[in-house]
């Protein structure tokens, strides 16, 4: 299974819509990176974010989750608090083929920091903005900044089609558009 290249990130990216709105190179300029890169593509954190709270003292369960576990935020900047979490979605929207895994993980600019963002598989098919896991490790708060980067994503393309993809099984995150909290 071969990772792929930034010119096969682009040629789908632009022949079949695979990351929109996609960059085409790696923008800066005082932002944390992101956009094509050699063998990845690094994505945004849009500004809609999820934070855990404790205010309700409420049990985390993924078969029976409370959303009163979270306070949403929509801001240019969040602060997770420390040893705590958030959940964020990304600029991006993505078209997986049929031919393809992807991985997402985190940046390591963010990783220095004690910032982690949980790895992630794209999976054969799936569509949708992808949420995000990041996880303060840190005794101290951390922030967040909303259109820059936050994790890289690696692009695995397989020899043969597998049998059934995501969409093909009605995966229950498929087509998701925001923060998507977990489900049963």
């Amino acid at each position: 299974m071969p990772i792929r290249s930034d010119n096969w990130i682009r040629k789908m990216s632009q022949e079949h819509g695979m990351i929109e709105p996609f960059e085409d190179g790696q923008v800066r300029g005082g932002n944390i990176s992101y956009g094509v890169s050699s063998y990845g593509y690094d994505i945004r954190v849009a500004p809609e974010f999820k934070v855990f709270t404790n205010v309700h003292n409420l049990i985390v369960d993924p078969k029976d989750f409370d959303d009163r576990s979270f306070v949403d935020i929509e801001a240019k900047e969040c602060i997770i608090p420390p040893n705590s979490f958030a959940l964020a979605r990304t600029v991006e929207y993505f078209r997986i083929p049929r031919d393809t895994l992807v991985i997402c993980v985190g940046k390591s600019t963010y990783a220095r920091c004690g910032i982690i963002v949980n790895v992630t598989p794209l999976e054969p098919t799936w569509e949708g903005y992808l949420t995000l896991e990041i996880s303060n490790t840190t005794p101290l708060p951390a922030k967040i900044y909303a259109d820059e980067g936050i994790a890289q994503l690696l692009f695995f393309q397989g020899d043969e089609l597998p049998s059934v993809g995501y969409a093909d099984r009605k995966g229950k995150y498929m087509n998701q558009t925001g923060v998507t909290l977990p489900r049963m």
